[in-house]
């Protein structure tokens, strides 16, 4: 699958967020927010879930995107079992322009988790309610150019459900999310996917083929906008 080129007008994250109408758009500063993108790879390709967002959201009505969400100050206070691995924390730590702290990084994994059970009913290990941060790999960063409705500096957090003990057909349309499924290379073509996402895809496809033990640590891809024009670096 290859991505057509990114444009400013389908540069957008997938997070919901707030906005005071009467504020200018290109100043906004972008919220920290995190989004977990579930690989299934138990048939011949992977597959991922993605939902509808509904139309009369302000920011990516109808189109299909990951679970994911802002980073709330609440999410440095929900329980965990085991930590993130090392050499993610310090892939989210470097790659930080701001100062954040180790339970800053570890708040937008807790966030990821839980808007993953907010918007589509779906847990780790569901028979326990602490998160196994452990599962999760680092897989990308993007920043919402200015100019959008909303602005966000997500990070993507790929966890494989054959490891997080998850069922794929226990699925729950939510407030935030409709038509939730699991949609492999054929399907994308279908579906109304933001751009930035479409990228994103491409590299996890290709980091999944390149090892598909999915090592910790790996470099990770920095989608955001400089000067007029995007930038696609690592972290």
């Amino acid at each position: 699958m290859s991505s057509p080129p990114l444009e400013a007008a389908s540069f957008a994250v997938d997070a919901p967020g707030h906005k005071d109408a009467h504020r200018d758009r290109a100043v906004l500063r972008p919220k920290d927010a995190a989004t977990i993108i579930l690989v299934d790879r138990q048939g011949t390709s992977p597959r991922f879930l993605m939902g509808r967002r509904g139309g009369g959201h302000a920011f990516m009505p109808d189109f299909y995107v990951f679970p994911g969400g802002r980073r709330d100050p609440r999410d440095h206070a929900l329980p965990f079992g085991r930590d993130l691995h090392p050499l993610v924390t310090e892939r989210l730590l470097s790659g930080s322009p701001r100062r954040m702290t180790t339970g800053g990084a570890r708040a937008l994994a807790l966030a990821a988790m839980r808007e993953l059970k907010e918007e589509t009913g779906l847990s780790v290990n569901s028979a326990r309610d602490d998160a196994d941060l452990g599962l999760l790999r680092y897989v990308a960063r993007a920043i919402t150019p200015p100019g959008n409705v909303r602005r966000f500096d997500t990070r993507f957090f790929l966890l494989p459900v054959n490891d997080a003990g998850i069922a794929t057909d226990d699925l729950r349309d939510s407030d935030e999310m409709q038509d939730l499924r699991w949609v492999g290379a054929a399907e994308m073509t279908k579906l109304s996917i933001p751009r930035i996402t479409l990228a994103v895809l491409d590299d996890v496809n290709s980091l999944l083929a390149a090892d598909p033990s999915l090592p910790y640590g790996t470099p990770v891809p920095f989608y955001f906008m400089r000067r007029g024009r995007f930038v696609r670096t690592r972290i």
